[in-house]
């Protein structure tokens, strides 16, 4: 199989697992849909949707929603929330880096920490100014490499192996240099924003142990480590709980997160 095929079934199997995250992602959703601007009537993609929270969101401003993604089991509970909100959307199991769309379709794009997990950054952001029509919005949240989320990230590759040769590092998409490069020259008036959330916890062990269940990042990486290295999984969680102790404050974790909104050209 293809390196970065055999990447995205990974990730896939991995992100199985990640509907309870929506107690993180839910909070943020209502950030990035004022940041892109959604409006009543517009044509909307949520990339790399998840469980649907932004997309549900959007949806029930007026807007006409699409969401994808590359994970079954997140799209059934994506149907779900948008059943239970009453709105409709369309619903497609697809790849940010070959979406099923028709070029120019969209009046704005969007994704909420899901495009960043592509192998190839170039080409899912050109995949995803292909499909929005000139003049529309590209937005998207992702995590700064020197906040909390960016360090887990580094922190968690320094346990698994290393990715395929040529997939690039999650959290690079929170640096706003290196979203200007990818950007290019294909958008204008790039704008970016800084937000917090706050997820609940009871404490830095409470935290670690929920999402060690449901995190794609480190679904894997624990379920491994637990059977071949029980004294470097121990080690993991010991610096893991660390780094959350960092940001751990009032029965929380503040997580903060880069946004990023662009027009193309």
């Amino acid at each position: 199989m293809d390196p970065f095929e055999a990447f995205k079934k990974e990730q896939k199997e991995r992100f199985a697992k990640f509907a309870p995250m929506e107690m993180l992602t839910m909070g943020a959703a209502t950030f990035l849909v004022k940041h892109a601007r959604v409006q009543a009537g517009q044509r909307v993609l949520d990339v790399a949707c998840g469980t649907g929270v932004v997309a549900v969101t959007a949806a029930r401003l007026g807007a006409r929603v699409a969401g994808l993604d590359l994970t079954p089991e997140l799209l059934e509970r994506a149907r779900e929330n948008s059943t239970i909100a009453a709105v409709d959307i369309d619903w497609y199991e697809g790849d940010v880096e070959n979406l099923p769309f028709e070029d120019d379709v969209f009046d704005v794009v969007v994704s909420q920490f899901g495009h960043m997990f592509a192998p190839r950054p170039e080409v899912a952001i050109k995949e995803m100014l292909r499909v929005l029509k000139r003049g529309g919005t590209i937005a998207f949240s992702t995590w700064p490499p020197e906040l909390f989320m960016g360090r887990m990230f580094a922190l968690s590759g320094r346990y698994a192996p290393p990715p395929p040769s040529g997939v690039a590092p999650t959290n690079l998409w929170g640096d706003p240099n290196v979203v200007r490069d990818r950007l290019g020259e294909m958008v204008k008036d790039i704008v970016f924003d800084r937000q917090s959330i706050q997820t609940a916890a009871l404490s830095p062990q409470h935290y670690r142990d929920t999402v060690e269940r449901a995190s794609g990042a480190l679904v894997k990486l624990v379920e491994s480590l637990g059977k071949t290295d029980p004294g470097k999984l121990a080690a993991f969680r010991g610096e893991f709980e660390a780094l959350i102790a960092e940001y751990f404050n009032d029965n929380g974790v503040r997580q903060s997160f880069l946004m990023t909104r662009a027009v193309k050209i």
